[in-house]
């Protein structure tokens, strides 16, 4: 492992390089049974298609705009792309693993939303995510790296104050409905450089917009489905 980071790997980033080989992501079955656990690194080589756990937040405030963070230059996939609140890994470790009601995974949301986007633990409290489902899916990001994941979506409605990472984040924008598909629009269109994370396109395009209508009524734990995984894979 040393041997790769100090090879092919010598241009990356010290954050990310350091993130890349120390933590260690969640092995899964595709029906999201814990298998293993692997470095971050080894997780993303297209080569080794580990599939991992993930988790993607979507936190609105409370005129019930989102959330979207350009990722940083520096990510090893798909840098300053945008993408929904925070999307990241539940790592290997007791406090990430636990299964009951998600808190796992949101101990891991909680736990990014501060290393990314200075947000502390007390202003997004546990209780406040809502697990709404699963997706199954696979992206290459070039030969070399990409996704292959069960991610789980986490909704949370809260006006938060920001305090970006530099290390993790070029820029965030809160949109309504008609700025995020102004924001699609000019994605297809290649216009001013606008680029989605294909997990993002992939909520847009198929679930996103229902989700929002009951985030405006307040019904989300009504759609909630944590039975349920959506296989997204291109077979």
């Amino acid at each position: 492992m040393a041997g790769a980071a100090a090879g092919d790997d010598a241009g990356m980033d010290a954050v990310q390089k350091r993130l890349m080989f120390e933590e260690e992501c969640i092995l899964v079955d595709e029906q999201d049974n814990v298998v293993g656990h692997e470095s971050k690194y080894n997780c993303h080589l297209l080569e080794k298609n580990l599939l991992h756990r993930a988790f993607s937040v979507f936190l609105f405030n409370s005129k019930h705009e989102l959330l979207l963070q350009q990722r940083s230059a520096t990510k090893i996939t798909f840098p300053l792309v945008w993408s929904n609140t925070c999307c990241s890994h539940p790592l290997f470790r007791e406090s990430e693993l636990i299964q009951e009601n998600s808190l796992g995974v949101r101990n891991a949301a909680q736990r990014k939303l501060l290393d990314e986007l200075g947000i502390p633990a007390e202003d997004v409290p546990l209780d406040q995510f809502i697990p709404i489902g699963r997706m199954l899916y696979e992206a290459a990001y070039d030969e070399k790296w990409g996704e292959h994941e069960i991610t789980h979506f986490l909704f949370i409605v809260r006006d938060v104050e920001l305090h970006p990472n530099p290390d993790e984040v070029a820029d965030v924008k809160y949109v309504n409905r008609e700025e995020l598909k102004e924001l699609v629009r000019k994605s297809e269109a290649g216009e001013d450089g606008v680029k989605f994370s294909p997990w993002f396109r992939l909520v847009v395009d198929k679930f996103l917009l229902g989700w929002w209508d009951h985030v405006e009524k307040g019904t989300l734990s009504e759609v909630s489905d944590m039975e349920t995984i959506l296989n997204m894979k291109k077979e």
